[in-house]
């Protein structure tokens, strides 16, 4: 392995750049950013063959794309660190729930940024802070710059966050499930995060990069999820935050003996009855070769475009839950099975 930092490509404001920025300052690899402005724009997608972000250029020069291949591969080059248990009940943990906040929260994030006309202003600058002016969102805009940037915002709607609100199924005729759904989200989060520091205990796992991922680039971000907060707010903001700071050289070990949080099983009710619906409708629909699927998770009939990739999700997590030996421990099939969650990953 070369030594040498690894460079972050990508955005602030984007969920899953936040997510492997976590992760790299966790396991204390040394890196920087590199946002993809305008500029560097047409040169990185060429390379990478991909317009998606983040991007990281490890130091022996590879280019890699999607947090869910660069997570694992970054915890096994710096095991003094890992972030993904061996244990069956804990690695399932970890892949399922990452699973679940890869694709759910991100609903949430397009919705909440998108379809609200006073966010998309406020965005809008920020997001041309790393795209054209090339720094970081901290550093404040002068008035003469925000009114440079002031159209970002909805040339990022009308070309983007429209369409992606819209695929989801979260326009904004969705608003009240979208945020009905989310205070499910921050009640059962807010019972679990009551006696946890992290989602399997005292140490974070794959799982909670991704939620503070979003949570860093959305919703203690933008002020139209931040006003959705209420009693919670110090609760995500003191999670999010212990991502973004410096982490002790301790670690703090895994639970004994494979054990998880019995709060956890509340956030398992939360997702059971939320992204397992709408994923389940999802893939069975693309299989059979719909474009579309409808599904109801507690707030009337959703509809959305049916997505390849959930597909592709399901059986990365299949194929870890088998390494792992999880369908067949006792521990895991406790936790597990009657929600319809083990058996969603072997469909």
């Amino acid at each position: 392995m070369y030594q040498g930092d690894y460079q972050l490509i990508g955005s602030e404001l984007s969920f899953f750049t936040r997510k492997l920025e976590a992760q790299l300052r966790y396991q204390q690899i040394p890196w920087c950013y590199l946002f993809k402005t305008e500029e560097r724009k047409a040169e990185l997608e060429a390379k990478s063959g991909t317009h998606f972000i983040p991007l990281l250029m490890t130091p022996d020069k590879w280019l890699i794309h999607d947090t869910i291949a660069i997570g694992p591969m970054l915890s096994d080059r710096f095991r003094e660190r890992a972030v993904i248990p061996e244990t069956p009940l804990q690695r399932a943990c970890c892949f399922i729930l990452e699973d679940a906040f890869n694709h759910w929260l991100g609903r949430t994030c397009v919705h909440s940024r998108w379809c609200y006309p006073e966010n998309v202003a406020w965005v809008g600058p920020r997001f041309g802070a790393n795209m054209v002016l090339d720094r970081s969102i901290d550093e404040p805009l002068t008035d003469e710059e925000l009114t440079q940037l002031a159209p970002v915002g909805t040339m990022m709607y009308e070309g983007f966050g429209k369409n992606a609100c819209e695929a989801n199924g979260v326009a904004t005729d969705q608003a009240e499930a979208v945020r009905g759904d989310f205070n499910h989200l921050l009640a059962a989060l807010s019972v679990h995060f009551a006696d946890n520091d992290f989602l399997l205990g005292d140490r974070p796992c794959l799982a909670d990069f991704a939620l503070a991922g979003a949570s860093k680039a959305h919703f203690i971000c933008d002020p139209e999820p931040q006003s959705w907060l209420g009693e919670h707010r110090d609760m995500l903001y003191q999670y999010t935050e212990r991502f973004f700071s410096d982490w002790p050289d301790d670690l703090a070990p895994w639970p004994a003996n494979d054990q998880v949080p019995d709060t956890l099983a509340t956030l398992l009710d939360y997702l059971q009855g939320s992204y397992y619906v709408s994923a389940t409708a999802n893939i069975t629909a693309g299989l059979a070769g719909e474009k579309y699927c409808e599904y109801d998770y507690g707030f009337g009939t959703t509809r959305a475009r049916t997505q390849k990739r959930l597909n592709h999700a399901r059986l990365h997590v299949q194929n870890e839950l088998l390494r792992a030996g999880a369908a067949a421990d006792p521990g895991t099939q406790a936790l597990f099975l009657g929600r319809g969650i083990l058996e969603y990953y072997f469909m």
